[in-house]
């Protein structure tokens, strides 16, 4: 994927909405393309948090106490719950279909929160509406 591309597609994230070009390219820069196939496991429950992906292309399901909680695609967020708050990983990731993602490392990830306040603004909110979704009782 071109740099260009890539920063089109982090724009079409909600997370990274209403960032500048320069602000995306930063972010573009601390990213690792990995291409996963159908049926892997990205990310497992109860594990130690050690990075964030953004789905780029195709599906994943995640599960938590082995029940089916959400069918996500192009544009999710997975993993950045466990990074921000350093705990354990609160769901399983399985790829549904062939993806593409952007991967953050927690070096990377604590790099791309210390230098934007504004993207760490958007990733607290993002965070905590998914906390909700997951455990609405938490944060009425």
């Amino acid at each position: 994927m071109t740099t260009n591309t890539t920063i089109a597609a982090l724009a079409s994230i909600e997370l990274f909405a209403g960032l500048s070009k320069k602000e995306l390219a930063a972010i573009d820069r601390l990213m690792t393309p990995i291409d996963i196939k159908a049926g892997k496991e990205v990310i497992k429950e109860g594990t130690a948090g050690r990075e964030a992906f953004i789905i780029v292309e195709g599906t994943a399901s995640v599960w938590r106490d082995g029940k089916l909680i959400a069918s996500v695609g192009k544009g999710a967020v997975l993993g950045e719950v466990a990074l921000l708050a350093n705990r354990s990983r609160t769901a399983t990731v399985q790829a549904e279909t062939a993806m593409t993602v952007e991967v953050l490392n927690r070096r990377e990830f604590e790099q791309l929160l210390d230098q934007s306040p504004a993207i760490t603004r958007k990733l607290l909110v993002a965070s905590a509406k998914r906390v909700h979704q997951l455990e609405p009782s938490m944060l009425s």
